[in-house]
This record gives C-alpha cells, structure tokens and sequence, in this order.
C-alpha cells in the first residue's frame, strides 16, 4: 500500500534535519580542521536538501515538518556520549557518522520503492545518491584512520 506523498517526503525532511544536526555536532567534536569542514559541508547539503523537500510538501498543500526525529535526537546525543567516552576521537566521530548515513540510506531506498509523482522519485533519487556518497566519503576516511590507528 502506497503512503500517502507528503508523509513521505517529510520522514525524507526529518531524515535530512537529523543528518544536518548530527553532521553539525560532528563538526564542533572533532579535532581534524578537515573533518570539520568536511562535517559543516555535509550539514549545509542536508539543510539544503530538507529545503528542497519541504518546498515541495508546501507546494501540494501540506505543512512541511521543521525538525528532526525522535530516534535522531536519541542519534544525537549518542553521538554526543560516545565522542565523549571515547575521549572524542575522530574515529568515533566518523564511525557514528557512517552509522547515521546508513540510516539515511535505508530511509531514502524506502522512500524510492514508494508510488511517487516522476519528478518527486527525480529529486529523491538525486537526493539519494548525494546520502551515497556522504556516506561512501565518511567509511573512506573512517578506514583510512583505522588503519593509521
């Protein structure tokens, strides 16, 4: 049974807003200048990605959601307690990053097998392949610094 079109493309928006918020707490916690760029860059394509989602709910008449999920604050704040257990390295940071995007990518290839208006299955297909290759750059480094650990 299809869902109805806006309820998906707002657990897309939430699923973006999470991403946003954890990229940002990753980026105040790490220690490599270049992970923290890294982290401010991805925060700021998931905000613009939840941008281009919310447009679209408001465009068919519905209210577009604003925050993230419940299950992404409780993200958050694991993010936030591991780093801290961890000593805040930035493996752990990265390795909690991965586990985020893969959450991002079962979400977005849910939302993909739904029926969708053509050009809403053209952004989030789109959108999906940028959720890839976040998370493909994220296990790169992650396994680059595991390997120099």
């Amino acid at each position: 049974m299809a869902r109805d079109v806006t309820t998906v493309l707002n657990d897309l928006v939430e699923t973006c807003k999470d991403g946003e918020y954890g990229f940002r707490q990753a980026a105040q916690d790490a220690h490599d200048p270049e992970l923290k760029t890294l982290f401010s860059r991805r925060a700021g394509d998931c905000s613009t990605a939840a941008a281009q989602l919310q447009e679209q709910v408001s465009a068919l008449g519905d209210e577009p959601e604003e925050g993230g999920t419940a299950a992404g604050a409780l993200h958050r704040g694991w993010l936030g307690l591991k780093s801290a257990v961890a000593g805040r390295t930035d493996l752990a940071i990265l390795e909690e990053c991965e586990r985020g995007e893969d959450v991002a990518k079962g979400r977005y290839q849910a939302a993909l097998r739904e029926e969708l208006p053509p050009q809403l299955l053209s952004l989030i297909q789109l959108q999906y392949e940028g959720v890839v290759r976040n998370h493909d750059q994220v296990k790169e480094l992650r396994d680059r610094m595991r390997a120099h650990a």
